[in-house]
């Protein structure tokens, strides 16, 4: 769905309800430079590119809520190369967003080449960096020779790296797992590969491919990764909170952390971290905040085109712990517009305030 012509839209959804939500009123302006060594210093905590998740308004609400820089889903290079105008709504960013980084997929170096380019000339500066995935597990993916398939061919990978960081003027960075099975953890190496190849930073996520994303993230890997090469190193995996989130950047001697399935309903995460690394204590939040925090992310998923059902995994998310839970989200599934989704959130509003909760 192409975005509505509704110039400042997302900027004045800030101005006017984002105070009420706890989160900032206005995104920070465009970084000035692409030194990620001095960007994550500045703020080593990211929103981390997430399938069917990272959209323009979950973009917004995560740096309104502090997180450094922000991540499309993962982007096809084959549908770039094939002009799939579907694709490219995955790329462009909303005009409130102060810059981007795009990750990029797929197993041909000289598509990478051309959607690097491609990405570039139509985003201009407000392109932070391109990233190649490497890690995803998903079969349909890395059947193709995509994604974490790529660690089982280094020479290839290296390749694309190369492609990509001859094509355009930002940082190439790479994402990827502690390896493909649990018989082969060959990250350290095949990062030192990358970065050789002219990654300016690794991701680094603490799975297996073949763990998908059950038991526990290994952190010893990451750690590996961050002591094997010489270019800033994020972590990645179980980031849920915002001690998780320091506890990466200190703990394991990370220059960043990603944080994915923790911002769920948290859009807070990311200024909360940065609280703790500060040594200050994290701000208590209630109920009013949430549901206010639910109400601006539906009215940015109106105001940037997106299809309203991905509000029913949000209503799942902010609304966790709220009394009666189950039934609310459940009355969510047959919400339908951004009205039906404010309707609801006014509803459980009264209710709590029935139940003397008020903002606790």
């Amino acid at each position: 769905m192409a975005a509505p012509n509704c110039v400042g839209a997302c900027v004045e959804l800030l101005a006017t309800h984002a105070a009420e939500a706890g989160l900032a009123s206005a995104l920070d302006p465009a970084p000035r430079t692409h030194d990620l060594t001095a960007l994550l210093g500045s703020n080593p905590f990211l929103m981390a590119p997430m399938a069917g998740v990272s959209d323009a308004a979950y973009r917004i609400m995560a740096r309104a809520g502090g997180a450094g820089f922000a991540y499309t889903e993962m982007v096809s290079v084959a549908g770039i190369h094939f002009s799939g105008e579907k694709t490219w709504e995955l790329v462009i960013p909303d005009e409130c967003e102060p810059d981007i980084a795009v990750q990029l997929f797929g197993s041909e170096p000289s598509q990478f080449a051309e959607a690097a380019h491609a990405v570039q000339e139509r985003l201009g500066n407000k392109l932070l960096l391109i990233d190649v995935n490497m890690a995803c597990p998903v079969p349909k993916v890395t059947r193709k020779g995509e994604g974490s398939a790529l660690m089982g061919d280094p020479d290839r990978a290296a390749e694309i790296v190369r492609s990509v960081a001859g094509s355009c003027d930002v940082p190439t960075t790479v994402k990827i797992r502690a390896g493909r099975t649990a018989d082969a953890m060959v990250a350290p190496e095949f990062a030192r590969r990358m970065v050789d190849a002219g990654a300016a930073a690794v991701a680094v996520h603490g799975r297996f491919a073949s763990q998908f994303y059950r038991g526990e993230s290994d952190r010893a890997v990451v750690e590996a990764v961050a002591g094997a090469v010489d270019v800033p190193v994020i972590g990645s995996g179980d980031v849920l909170s915002a001690p998780a989130a320091v506890d990466m950047v200190e703990g394991a001697g990370c220059a960043g952390a990603f944080v994915a399935r923790g911002t769920y309903g948290n859009p807070w995460i990311f200024s909360d971290a940065r609280a703790l690394l500060r040594g200050e204590a994290q701000a208590q939040r209630g109920i009013v905040e949430r549901l206010a925090a639910f109400c601006l992310h539906v009215r940015l998923l109106e105001a940037t085109g997106a299809h309203m059902a991905r509000a029913r995994s949000l209503a799942g998310w902010y609304l966790r712990g709220v009394p009666n839970a189950s039934s609310w989200r459940a009355r969510a599934m047959a919400c339908v517009s951004a009205d039906d989704y404010l309707r609801l959130a006014d509803e459980v509003a009264l209710e709590c305030e029935r139940a003397g909760l008020g903002c606790d």
